[in-house]
């Protein structure tokens, strides 16, 4: 068990160096790019924003770098003139360190709040204070090593990207799994009539807000990403699959939230959900897991579609107590939001549902005729 818990955290450390290997090399070459063109084009003797600006700009994290890129040069731009104009006033010392980075830090707060152009404005005005009027370049100086920085961190990503899909897939793949991966839990639960396999679904479900966050940014850097590099601009259209997919799945897995928490409730009643539902249960858990595949293999999901349509057409509770409804309720819900996911229109995906209306032998005939 051990071994492969160690094992499985190898591959996946393994999998996150492969995926962010781009990234440090954009950060290495370009930081060594920006100081060359600072000291040697620019002759600034000690460009350290030149170098600075390029890993803030590109990082090993996920972001957006042209927000970054305008944080970063405003944000030092107000910096360095705030410090510059109070320490020519009341020169250098502690109590003037602190003044400055209060007063530098406040005005960026009333412009903007974005963390990182306040943490500049304040960093900058800093190394303003801090720094012995005379032994360095001025306060214009500085902003063209960041700006200088900023935009060869951008060209670093145009010219090295990092692969936008690779890095969609992997995030969603990480969502759908925990999709997956809750709606198997519940239906052991149901088929158990395991009250903690079903406390075990629920707190799975709670935490996958976590991952779809990590999605939504990954996403928003990918589609910068296939913006900036040209390697990338005529393979868009396989990115746009994941932004039709992002809302929809987000919304599966909060439905998915309510369903495990009305199937621990289940397990308490005198009437707990038949064995029936937790096989849809499953059905919906494979249909996640084939979204995955067909979207990371860069082709349309029908598969997943059509497993999700077999499901839609038997989706009915029939003669059941209250929590079993409810969880049905959600189970249609999370595959309304799924067949959304794969790209069918939200009418469209509700229409594939069994009516509640409609009368068992009509359903029957329906799901045949599918």
């Amino acid at each position: 068990m051990v071994r492969t818990r160690l094992s499985d955290l190898v591959k996946d450390r393994l999998g996150t160096f492969g995926l962010m290997a781009p990234s440090i090399a954009q950060c290495a070459v370009g930081a060594a790019l920006a100081w060359i063109i600072a000291t040697q084009l620019l002759g600034h003797p000690h460009p350290f924003f030149a170098p600075i600006s390029v890993l803030i700009c590109v990082g090993v994290g996920l972001g957006r770098r042209l927000r970054r890129l305008v944080e970063l040069v405003v944000g030092v731009s107000l910096g360095v003139g705030v410090g510059d104009l109070l320490v020519s006033w009341i020169g250098s010392g502690a109590w003037q360190l602190g003044l400055v980075v209060a007063l530098a830090m406040a005005v960026a707060v009333v412009l903007n709040s974005g963390a990182l152009f306040v943490a500049q404005a304040g960093s900058s005005a800093v190394l303003v204070a801090a720094l012995v009027p005379g032994e360095d370049a001025g306060g214009l100086d500085r902003m063209a090593d960041a700006l200088t920085g900023g935009v060869i961190g951008v060209v670093a990503v145009a010219l090295l990207p990092a692969s936008p899909f690779a890095i969609a897939a992997k995030h969603l793949s990480g969502v759908l799994d925990a999709l997956s991966t809750v709606m198997e839990r519940a239906a052991e639960a149901i088929e158990k009539r395991d009250a903690d396999l079903a406390a075990e679904a629920l707190d799975e479900a709670r935490a996958t807000q976590a991952a779809v966050e990590e999605f939504e940014e990954a996403l928003a850097t990918s589609k910068e990403i296939a913006m900036i590099s040209p390697l990338h601009w005529h393979r868009r259209a396989r990115l746009a699959r994941y932004e039709t997919a992002a809302l929809p799945v987000d919304l599966a897995l909060r439905n998915a939230r309510v369903l495990s928490r009305r199937t621990l409730a289940s397990l308490g009643e005198a009437s707990p959900p038949p064995a029936a539902l937790a096989e849809a249960m499953r059905e919906v858990s494979e249909a996640a897991l084939l979204l995955q595949l067909e979207l990371g293999a860069g082709r349309e999901p029908t598969l997943a579609q059509q497993a999700l349509l077999a499901v839609a057409a038997l989706l009915r509770p029939d003669g059941l107590g209250f929590s079993a409804h409810v969880i049905i309720a959600q189970l249609r819900s999370v595959v309304v939001d799924l067949l959304q996911a794969t790209g069918m229109g939200h009418a469209e995906a509700t229409a594939a549902l069994t009516p509640l209306d409609e009368p068992n032998g009509a359903s029957g005939e329906a799901a045949q005729r599918r």
